[in-house]
């Protein structure tokens, strides 16, 4: 699944086009590397996502197309903020 759908389907970021904006503007990588908004993550994947002065780091457990609201938290676990 790519990375900008990824983080819409799991609510980390709300909007699509948002989560594409943080990508192009270099403020998330996926082991380490930059990422852009089309690239694949698979669960096993360490995502750091930059938002203004906080760090956001998570480990990506499943990839799933739909999911229900109540269930999204299931999809990643936070390693640190």
């Amino acid at each position: 699944m790519r990375l900008d759908k990824f983080l819409k389907v799991a609510r980390i970021i709300k909007r699509r086009t948002v989560a594409r904006d943080f990508a192009l503007s270099e403020r998330i990588s996926i082991n380490g590397r930059t990422a852009k908004p089309s690239t694949l993550v698979k669960a096993g994947d360490t995502v750091k996502l930059k938002i203004g002065d906080r760090e956001l780091t998570f480990e990506i457990l499943a990839v799933k197309e739909n999911i229900k609201a109540t269930e999204a938290k299931e999809l990643y676990r936070i390693i640190s903020e």
